[in-house]
């Protein structure tokens, strides 16, 4: 990891437009979540975030989280004994959290990068990658979501139709709406600007 120091310029303009998106009630909303979902034993973070960073950081906090949305004996993330204290561990910590998130169903485009967290470059997006993991637990509904479903909201889902024989041959006498209608359709009377001119 390179030494950074403070911003300047363009940069510190940049980090600050990304540290702007970042929600404190959103926060809020997320611990109270991993509080239920994980159980007191994670405990809380402090207010603001950096403490909800620090909380985060190691990767143990998420590893339990996406461990407590799959059934006992199928937990896809290994949590060490000890929370691991070597930086590359806690960014391989982190990295299983995340091939475990994008397994559960969590898109590339929600998901944050290991130094957004590691290195607090863009906490909004640790923020978004947790509301789509929320999303996700809430839609699939198989018991394993504890908290309030209306923390977070549900995605579409499909909703496939089977239709008889009977009924697709119907289909094929109806006339569309989006195909026109020709009825009290004329062209008498109309016209469209002045005749053309030729002069010879």
């Amino acid at each position: 990891m390179a030494n950074k120091g403070p911003a300047y310029g363009m940069s510190r303009d940049v980090q600050s437009k990304i540290e702007k998106k970042y929600d404190d009630e959103l926060e809020d909303r997320l611990v109270e979540w991993i509080v239920a979902q994980c159980g007191a034993a994670v405990g809380r973070p402090e207010r603001g975030r950096l403490g909800f960073q620090v909380w985060l950081k190691n990767g143990i906090v998420l590893s339990r989280l996406v461990n407590s949305l799959y059934p006992d004996g199928s937990k896809p993330v290994k949590i060490p004994d000890a929370p691991p204290t070597m930086v590359f561990k806690q960014m391989e910590q982190i990295a299983q959290f995340l091939k475990a998130a994008e397994d559960y169903g969590v898109i590339k485009t929600d998901m944050f990068q290991t130094v957004d967290l590691f290195e607090a470059k863009d906490m909004a997006a640790v923020q978004r990658t947790l509301m789509a993991l929320g999303s996700l637990a809430v839609t699939k509904n198989d018991g394993n979501y504890h908290g309030d479903p209306n923390w977070f909201m549900k995605k579409a889902q499909e909703h496939k139709r089977e239709f008889t024989e009977s009924q697709l041959k119907e289909g094929k006498n109806v006339i569309g709406l989006q195909m026109g209608s020709n009825k009290g359709a004329s062209q008498a009377g109309m016209s469209y600007g002045r005749p053309r001119q030729i002069i010879s």
